[in-house]
């Protein structure tokens, strides 16, 4: 029996269990816990089954999220699994990582006067299920005589790569790293994304055909010329992402135990700088302090804290309204003993006498008239400098391009930001490279750049199908 829009309406939001924040703020388990089936059965029935679906729209891989969960909602997961993967070949992931709060459950009807469905629970929910229950036979389709190459498995190169495997096209992905994932296991925590989720989900792609090359740098190992020429691929899709970190520029960052969140992270979630035997280790310090407000700031000073940081401080020269993170995130965060400073920021890194951080002089700052981003301008208070006490410095303000592949293919049209330009087929200026993700965009969300790969794909099948190649 159909339950009726009015008693879908009385069910409340389910939660998601978590770990304690005690005993998570001590160790790299995940946070999130994930739904029971009776949980997460109510939370589908909360979902009205709108005729028209804003929620499809809001979802940047264009996922058939009502009719999953209404499959889920009837019992039949494996239908349900079977409508996720459809049009998303990470859900396990994306459950875990995409910001649903300001995409598909923006949209959602019930959000106007209240909470809305919790997609990104019930997608974790389905993908977790199907990846322990779900046997899936994978018959590769026939082979198209197309070859494709790659250049990174980050979630654009990993969703193309896909993607293009399920059209038969022979697939090689070449990875920079000894492990595939790219920011999925390099820059985002285990505590918010169990590696061996992203194995599993990389594996499935195996399965497909595709072939995953690590160690490899294009750009180095080999050009984009010689990909096209002596390797003989007929397309080439660059998803390299915007690796190279930025610095605020102040006195100081030269001194030993400033870091880039990049690297920081990196050492901690490739590398496992967080195990006592590393050999590639990170300062285990008392006091840190990181800078920044988004999402890879939240993971840097959540991992300092877990590496027993007490304080782990962060610091953002605006307020928690402007703050670009995840909400939740920011919650995880103030839970598990972070101290925030708002309306602060560093001016300088002050040093020992033998070049080691002792502490960062900051400056409060109040909020001005809008800039270009929207987001009111912080602006400087005379004469507010104190210092925060530290031994690690963290720098997470931002990403930008990584020159090492476009100096080497000069005939490859970039901004002045050093961006890959394309145009609406996803094509960049040499005829048969397509590009996508961060390289193009700039640094974003997993989610945006599996978008990009998605369409990336339809294009380079469209191009090796029906163009003279």
């Amino acid at each position: 029996m159909s339950m009726k829009p009015a008693d879908r309406l009385k069910i409340t939001r389910q939660h998601m269990p978590e770990q304690g924040a005690g005993d998570r703020s001590r160790n790299f388990k995940e946070v999130n816990l994930g739904l029971a089936a009776e949980v997460a059965r109510i939370e589908a029935d909360r979902c009205l089954r709108c005729r028209e679906a804003k929620c499809i729209g809001g979802c940047p891989v264009g996922v058939d999220i009502p009719h999953f969960i209404e499959a889920l909602a009837e019992g039949d997961l494996n239908k349900a699994a079977e409508i996720l993967y459809r049009e998303n070949v990470l859900p396990a992931i994306t459950g875990r990582v995409c910001p649903q709060e300001t995409q598909c459950e923006a949209v959602c009807v019930r959000s106007k006067k209240g909470d809305s469905v919790a997609v990104g629970y019930l997608e974790r929910f389905v993908a977790d299920w199907a990846r322990e229950n779900r046997k899936e036979v994978i018959e590769p389709p026939p082979p198209s005589g197309r070859r494709v190459a790659i250049v990174g498995a980050g979630p654009a190169g990993l969703t193309c790569a896909g993607q293009l495997a399920r059209q038969g096209h022979a697939v090689t992905v070449f990875e920079a790293l000894h492990r595939p994932g790219g920011v999925l296991v390099y820059g985002i925590p285990e505590f918010r994304l169990p590696k061996r989720i992203v194995d599993l989900e990389v594996d499935k792609l195996r399965a497909l055909g595709v072939e995953v090359v690590c160690n490899v740098v294009i750009g180095q190992t080999y050009t984009i010329k010689e990909l096209l020429k002596e390797e003989g691929f007929d397309a080439v899709f660059i998803a390299n992402g915007a690796g190279l970190p930025v610095f605020q520029g102040i006195p100081g960052e030269n001194l030993k135990g400033v870091y880039s969140a990049n690297e920081y992270l990196t050492r901690v979630n490739l590398m496992g700088a967080f195990r006592s035997d590393s050999e590639t280790p990170v300062m285990r310090s008392r006091r840190v302090v990181v800078v920044g407000g988004g999402n890879t700031a939240m993971d840097a000073v959540r991992t300092a804290r877990r590496m027993g940081a007490d304080p782990a401080t962060l610091v953002y020269r605006r307020s928690r309204a402007e703050m670009p993170a995840r909400a939740e995130e920011v919650k995880h965060a103030e839970q598990e003993g972070v101290t925030f400073e708002l309306l602060v920021n560093p001016v300088e890194v002050l040093g020992t006498s033998d070049g080691w951080v002792r502490a960062v002089k900051c400056v409060r700052m109040e909020l001005g008239e809008p800039d270009a981003s929207g987001r009111r301008r912080p602006v400087e208070i005379e004469g507010s400098e104190f210092e925060i006490p530290c031994e690690v410095f963290i720098e997470a303000i931002g990403t930008r391009s990584n020159p090492l592949l476009t100096q080497t293919t000069p005939e490859l049209k970039t901004n002045k930001w050093g961006y890959i330009e394309i145009d609406e087929r996803g094509m960049t200026s040499v005829p048969g490279v397509f590009a996508g993700g961060d390289i193009v965009r700039g640094a974003a969300t997993v989610i945006l750049a599996m978008g990009d790969g998605k369409r990336a794909a339809a294009s380079i099948h469209d191009y090796l199908t029906n163009h003279k190649v």
